[in-house]
């Protein structure tokens, strides 16, 4: 057998898959049962963007130490889709362990000296305790769960307590999954030793955290932020954001007379039309929000112009996918980040919000409603598909129940009584944000004529240079005022301690505070900042022009948000160093660990030549 190492609560196993054979629910009950165990644990669902019939894959990471990014290289993999076997054996780690169906015998091409194989029949031995084709496919994924409990040392209990949630009013499903289960683990008993190397052990390190997905969490923010239209239309991977908004609203939003929730949500005939939607409904007084991905922010970037130019408030979620065009549907990036700051043509800026967890999701969603109406402005939730359709370790939501609404400066009737000549597009306070009012209001003062074309301080249509130029630079003074609004960012540090620093957002969190720790044990010292906004405010600036090395770690080719960096605070381009992942895979601390010191390495070297 080949030398493996004991690890307790620190491996990663892979599901390799076919997608569509009702493998999902059974990987999630084997990490939901570690969860439940209390240990940290974070999966990752890699799959195909047909609807069935390709590999899919699904990674767990347990993590004593509570990582709860992307890890390179694989401990365990359960491999069930012949189709992937080359890739799947190759991703072993020496001295890992390879679990197949051996209900046929497995080719020598696939034999590697330094991997341990585990032969169960898993499909021998369905087609010998089912019937039914569809039920001999089903169980098998719930076999190979009921195989590891006991090579993992999960406790069973766990299991069969989710089971038992999962079929919560249909019970009798329940006794058919648990003797899948016990098919499963029986067949370790009796031949192989057990538990393994790599195995579990139950901790209390989780408290009162909860597991969700960031696209459940922004919906349910949606809710709880007071939205009342929402208008999409489906594309991967924000689709389960509208659908959870509309989950949320059945039950904390639904009218207790009549029985129906007080929520519109409409499906529109594409993006464009949605966003049109959004703003008018925002125009209208409603709180309103779209989600999408790239592409139909692509669609979306004249509308948005027009929100920001005639300053209407929108919310529009970005659950960030490969691009450009078709791109990789369902594999992650943060490639939107260019597109979305400067979306539609013209001088224009958009306010962005970076998320790094579902509990962020939640709040930044909130936050951005009021964000867009006391700034007049669309506002751009900045998530991915890693955060949005990934189940992830969350602190639990809050919310104050003496919270109220920022609505911005809205005149009423009675304001509009008291003031003179009302002018939708004057700097009244000097603030760049003018006063509005809702359609309505007051039967003979406030109403204006909203339009996407050049117009003065009283919304009448001119094309005066002078009048154009006023407006647009108080825009910018608006732009300036956003900087002391948007949430600031996260300093890893009192002071600074290093001339070189990693300054990261969204996702790219989870790695990056894992990076820390490793670079830490090379003795390479380094602060940290994490974004959580654009514009980006005094911190960050001061920030940055503190160290003489800032690593900008990001998902995407082309250093996007470096290059937002450089064009909005003028820093040296030779301070920035970017490090880049766009595979379509969440990056991990390996990653970054490699790349900065390769970095560090080569500039070592020329300064020894110099």
């Amino acid at each position: 057998m080949p030398v493996t190492t004991n690890k307790v609560n620190d491996f990663v196993v892979r599901f390799a898959n076919v997608n569509g054979t009702g493998s999902a629910s059974a990987n999630f009950l084997f990490t939901k049962a570690i969860f439940r165990m209390g240990i940290p644990v974070t999966p990752k669902n890699i799959f195909p963007s047909n609807i069935q019939g390709l590999p899919t894959w699904y990674e767990v990471r347990v993590s004593e130490k509570g990582y709860l990014g992307r890890r390179e290289g694989i401990d365990l993999v359960v491999a069930v889709n012949p189709q992937s076997f080359a890739s799947d054996v190759a991703s072993v780690r020496p001295g890992g362990y390879f679990l197949y169906d051996s209900s046929k015998n497995l080719h020598s091409e696939f034999i590697r000296p330094d991997v341990n194989y585990l032969a169960i029949p898993l499909m021998e031995m369905c087609n010998a305790a089912y019937t039914d084709p569809r039920q001999r496919q089903l169980f098998k994924n719930i076999v190979y769960v009921g195989a590891l409990s006991v090579l993992l040392n999960i406790e069973m209990k766990e299991i069969e307590g989710l089971l038992g949630e999962q079929f919560k009013g249909k019970e009798k499903l329940i006794a058919p999954n648990i003797k899948a289960l016990e098919m499963g683990a029986d067949y370790v008993r009796k031949n192989f030793k057990y538990p393994l190397d790599i195995r579990v052990e139950r901790r209390d390190l989780l408290g009162d955290r909860i597991m969700i997905d960031g696209n459940s969490a922004c919906g349910l923010g949606a809710v709880y932020a007071g939205a009342t239209v929402a208008a999409w239309y489906p594309i991967t991977p924000s689709t389960s954001v509208v659908e959870a908004f509309g989950n949320y609203a059945d039950e904390y939003r639904t009218d207790k007379i009549t029985g129906k929730r007080n929520v519109a949500i409409v499906q529109a005939e594409d993006e464009l039309a949605a966003i049109g939607m959004v703003i008018g409904a925002n125009w209208n007084g409603a709180r309103s929000f779209t989600a999408t991905s790239g592409p139909g922010v692509s669609l979306m970037n004249e509308f948005l112009g027009l929100a920001y130019f005639a300053e209407v408030p929108a919310v529009l979620i970005d659950v960030q996918r490969t691009g450009p065009s078709t791109g990789m549907p369902t594999r992650t990036q943060q490639s939107d980040i260019m597109e979305a700051a400067y979306a539609s043509h013209g001088d224009t800026k958009h306010v962005l919000l970076f998320p790094s967890t579902p509990k962020e999701c939640f709040e930044m969603t909130a936050d951005s409603f009021d964000l867009a109406e006391e700034l007049q402005t669309p506002v751009i939730l900045m998530t991915d598909l890693d955060l949005g359709m990934n189940d992830h370790v969350s602190a639990p939501f809050e919310w104050d129940e003496q919270r109220t609404y920022k609505r911005g400066k809205v005149l009423d009737a009675e304001a509009l009584e008291k003031i003179g000549r009302f002018g939708r597009y004057l700097d009244v306070d000097g603030d760049g944000i003018p006063y509005r009012t809702y359609p309505g209001t007051h039967p003979s003062k406030g109403s204006y004529f909203t339009r996407g074309t050049s117009r003065d301080e009283y919304a009448t249509y001119t094309e005066d240079a002078g009048a154009y130029h006023r407006n647009v630079d108080r825009l910018l003074k608006k732009w300036e005022t956003a900087k002391t609004m948007v949430p600031g960012p996260q300093l890893y540090q009192k002071e600074n301690k290093s001339d070189k620093a990693i300054l990261f957002f969204g996702t790219s969190t989870y790695a990056a505070e894992e990076a820390m720790d490793l670079l830490k044990e090379q003795k390479i010292v380094v602060d940290a900042i994490r974004i959580k906004s654009f514009p980006f405010n005094k911190a960050v600036e001061e920030f940055v022009r503190g160290h003489k090395q800032v690593f900008v770690i990001e998902q995407n080719r082309d250093a996007q948000l470096r290059s937002l960096m450089l064009i909005e605070m003028g820093i040296d381009p030779n301070s920035l160093i970017p490090v880049l992942n766009y595979d379509g895979m969440p990056i991990t601390a390996d990653n970054i660990l490699q790349q900065i010191s390769k970095h560090l390495s080569r500039t070592s070297e020329l300064t020894k030549a110099l």
